[in-house]
């Protein structure tokens, strides 16, 4: 066998946001039994919500399709504040697995707008995570911008009060571009107190960096869908690999792409699971003499606790 040096980024795969979101379903099959409703994918990774679906979750996409006596749980990319509101007003049983470092951005655009300022988000429009943050206020206080350009064309209502917020799974270069031009256009502009581009997703990409110049090719194991992971591509790319490839798992893997390799960069998006990980690096590992190197920039033993409603006995 041809010999592949692979090198396999940490961190990687699920992050404590994500980890909370599945376990919040586990545990709510477990309280209620099944079926419970999902509105929304909990985390964007089909491997996860097909595995959830077979233990009893059903998902939805809008409130109107739960049954009002059956509970609800709200995914963890967040909700606009219509939804809870929706679900209190039919009386049901609502479970926010809304990831913490989410809500620290609904809350602070709550803070700026409780203030008089006007918020300006640096998002992807129709991502969920941005349309539940951008739903915490009321429609035209939050202008969306998803490049410099979108800067330039933005009609304030003062210039003078202003706020930005970012959705939590950007790339980090490209947004320190954007907030360039916004701190350029708008001097007085507040920014948050902490980065709101959350730690998992900065950890994964500083990651692929370290290991963009010493691979010929880089899989990112992840969904389409998701906005981590799709940034995890983009980010080697700008890194200096050649070639990379979202998977959401081996069998999607372009072997002919791949022809001639010797060295390989593995990640994982913040939902995808280490099983796949473990799969695509089994699929290798059957056509290569495959060494792994593991290549760790940051260590994570961040945990997020579980809604009190699911601590409590039915």
């Amino acid at each position: 066998m041809t010999p592949l040096t692979l090198y396999l980024a940490a961190p990687r795969g699920f992050c404590a946001g994500v980890d909370r979101a599945i376990k919040i379903v586990e545990l709510a099959l477990q309280k209620w039994g099944a079926p419970v409703y999902v509105r929304h994918e909990i985390v964007h990774n089909k491997y996860v919500v097909d595995g959830l679906r077979a233990k009893g979750a059903v998902f939805v996409e809008e409130l109107d399709e739960c049954p009002v006596d059956r509970p609800v749980i709200f995914s963890a990319h967040g909700v606009p504040k219509s939804v809870p509101a929706a679900a209190e007003a039919r009386q049901m049983i609502a479970v926010d697995a809304t990831c913490p470092l989410v809500t620290k951005v609904h809350n602070e655009a709550a803070r700026h707008s409780e203030a008089g300022l006007q918020m300006v988000m640096i998002g992807h429009a129709g991502h969920p995570e941005t349309v539940g943050t951008m739903g915490q206020l009321p429609e035209g206080e939050v202008l969306l911008v998803e490049t410099v350009e979108d800067v330039a064309a933005l009609n304030v209502r003062d210039p003078a009060k202003l706020a930005y917020i970012t959705q939590t799974t950007l790339s980090v270069d490209d947004t320190a571009g954007i907030v360039a031009a916004l701190n350029t256009r708008f001097p007085n502009i507040l920014g948050p107190h902490k980065e709101d581009i959350c730690y998992a997703t900065t950890n994964r990409q500083a990651a692929v960096k370290a290991i963009a110049g010493k691979i010929d090719a880089l899989l990112v194991i992840g969904a389409p869908n998701s906005s981590n992971s799709l940034r995890l591509v983009e980010v080697g790319r700008a890194a200096g690999c050649a070639y990379a490839q979202l998977v959401q798992r081996a069998s999607e893997i372009d072997w002919r792409a791949l022809e001639g390799i010797r060295s390989l960069g593995v990640t994982a998006g913040a939902s995808a699971p280490e099983e796949l990980v473990n799969e695509v690096i089994d699929a290798f590992r059957a056509r290569f003499a495959v060494t792994v190197e593991l290549v760790e920039t940051a260590q994570e033993n961040i945990e997020f606790k579980v809604p009190r409603l699911l601590r409590e006995p039915a």
